[in-house]
């Protein structure tokens, strides 16, 4: 018995092959198994949620008027009463030539009107004098119904007045020319035939004209507010000689603050009055506050392909905004409450509003065409072609009719609750903002 016992190195032996066997069938079924096992495939699970398309650019602060005064004179100037930021009134004097030439020529010209009118008093009868005054009262009236008509038709075209207030003012245009009509007649009653008469009716009439002339151009040695508003630049030292056509001083109106910008017209179709912006300032990133969409530009700038807007802040308009001040705006275009929207990173074909991609079928790859809607950065909606509960395969290059085994997206991958889009390319273009 003990001769036909097992040597214990040949048991050994045997224990040994025993395992390497049972290892190499391990393995083998293990390479059979991973090469029967369909390859791995990132899906995501489609569920509807809030989808929003919005265009993001940088606008600049405006008063609705900014307004660049100058002088029509050539001379010296003698003194500037504000500094840039201070608050200026309407009619205030904001900047004053010397005008010393200007004034001895003014009461030079009076003067010659007072003789002119003295030496008319002698020759002909007080009744033609009083007649002359007349027509002389009813021009002034109506020069100044003139004026006031066409600085009311202005300010109705700019919103600060209403219409009824233009209708007012052409009224007592109307009543100022009729009266002056009636001055005149009267006075063509009361003038005698004599040539010295005449003579002297015209010279005092010269004289007059020269002295208003006189008169004007004194007065265009100041430069008076337009408005109530802020000075916003200034441009001129007292001492120094300045000429028409030069900007001295900029002023802005009092009114409510717009924010302009400009927008790539590619966007165009997207833009519609009313729309909700949120607007950031960079400076203030901790503040940020609603605006409006209020107008668009009618015309297209050829040279940069933009459009200009104009946006109003809503409710309470914050203290820190200062005017061409740069800030960055993000208007909503289009939103829906509840919406499919798909990466477009898995579109394996973007028509613009039809596009393909691939979802899985039975462990398999199956391709659907699908009905496009709203855009975001890096989604689109849905409108027809996919439903809810789907999985969308996210890599567009996976053979159609493969065999794939579905993995969930990380989370990255997976739809906001609310995404949100715009595009570089409608960042402002200059010309409105910067």
């Amino acid at each position: 018995m003990e001769d036909n016992k097992v040597p214990p190195f040949i048991t050994r032996l045997m224990r040994q092959r025993a395992f390497w066997i049972a290892l190499l069938l391990m393995a083998l079924g293990w390479a059979l198994w991973s090469w029967w096992r369909p390859p791995a495939a990132s899906v995501l699970e489609l569920t509807a949620a809030p989808l929003r398309q919005s265009l993001q650019f940088s606008a600049r602060v405006e008063s609705p008027r900014r307004v660049e005064l100058g002088s029509t004179l050539t001379g010296r100037v003698q003194s500037v009463s504000l500094r840039e930021g201070e608050r200026v009134k309407q009619g205030q004097v904001l900047l004053a030539l010397d005008d010393s030439e200007w004034r001895a020529v003014a009461e030079q010209a009076r003067a010659q009107a007072q003789q002119a009118r003295e030496r008319l008093r002698g020759q002909r009868e007080q009744g033609l004098v009083a007649a002359e005054a007349q027509r002389a009262q009813a021009a002034a009236q109506q020069a100044a119904a003139r004026r006031d008509y066409q600085r009311n038709e202005e300010l109705v075209a700019a919103g600060f007045l209403s219409p009824a207030r233009l209708d007012d003012s052409r009224r007592a245009l109307d009543t100022a020319d009729a009266a002056l009509r009636a001055a005149e007649a009267a006075l063509q009653g009361q003038a005698g035939s004599g040539a010295e008469a005449a003579a002297a009716l015209a010279q005092w009439r010269a004289a007059e004209a020269a002295a208003q002339a006189a008169e004007a151009k004194l007065a265009q040695a100041r430069l008076l507010a337009v408005g109530d508003g802020v000075l916003l630049a200034r441009h001129a030292e007292p001492g120094q000689i300045v000429q028409p056509g030069k900007a001295l001083l900029v002023q802005s109106v009092e009114g409510p603050l717009e924010l302009v910008a400009s927008v790539d017209e590619r966007y165009l179709s997207q833009l519609q009055p009313g729309q909700r912006a949120r607007v950031l300032a960079d400076a203030y990133p901790q503040q940020p506050f609603e605006a409006s969409l209020e107008r668009l530009a009618p015309l297209v700038d050829a040279q940069r392909g933009a459009v200009q807007v104009w946006l109003r802040p809503q409710g309470q308009v914050p203290g820190f905004l200062r005017e061409d001040m740069t800030l960055s705006v993000e208007l909503l275009t289009a939103e829906r409450e509840r919406a499919l929207a798909v990466p477009l990173s898995a579109l394996r074909q973007d028509g613009g509003s039809q596009g393909r991609v691939a979802v899985l079928e039975a462990g398999r790859v199956v391709e659907r065409t699908l009905r496009l809607g709203l855009r975001s950065l890096d989604r689109v909606e849905v409108q027809q072609g996919l439903q809810a509960g789907e999985l969308l395969l996210l890599d567009p290059r996976l053979d159609l009719g493969a065999r794939v085994r579905g993995v969930p997206a990380p989370a990255a991958a997976a739809p906001a609750r609310v995404a949100t889009g715009g595009n570089p390319m409608a960042q402002a273009v200059g010309g409105g903002a910067r």
